[in-house]
């Protein structure tokens, strides 16, 4: 056993291969990770312009709600239909 681990870290391409394959396990790793996390960052900003949206919504529809008129309305039908 020994003689096998003497034999590979003496050996420069198998050192180089191993470093190699560390290296692009890595790469992927981080590129993994940067990418999960733009995704959370871009859920984030639609949730907050739905969130925006849904407060604008509220807004006009106090607005609106404001906006009638209520003593326009006659108290009584002229027509008798209570």
């Amino acid at each position: 056993m020994s003689a096998l681990l003497g034999f590979i870290l003496s050996n420069p391409t198998i050192l180089a291969i191993g470093a190699g394959v560390i290296a692009v396990a890595g790469a992927w790793f981080k590129g993994r990770l940067s990418g999960a996390k733009a995704e959370r960052n871009a859920q984030k900003a639609k949730e907050a312009d739905a969130y925006a949206k849904h407060l604008q919504d509220i807004q006009n529809a106090a607005n609106a709600r404001s906006s009638v008129d209520a003593g326009r309305l006659p108290d009584r039908d002229p027509y008798k239909r209570d």
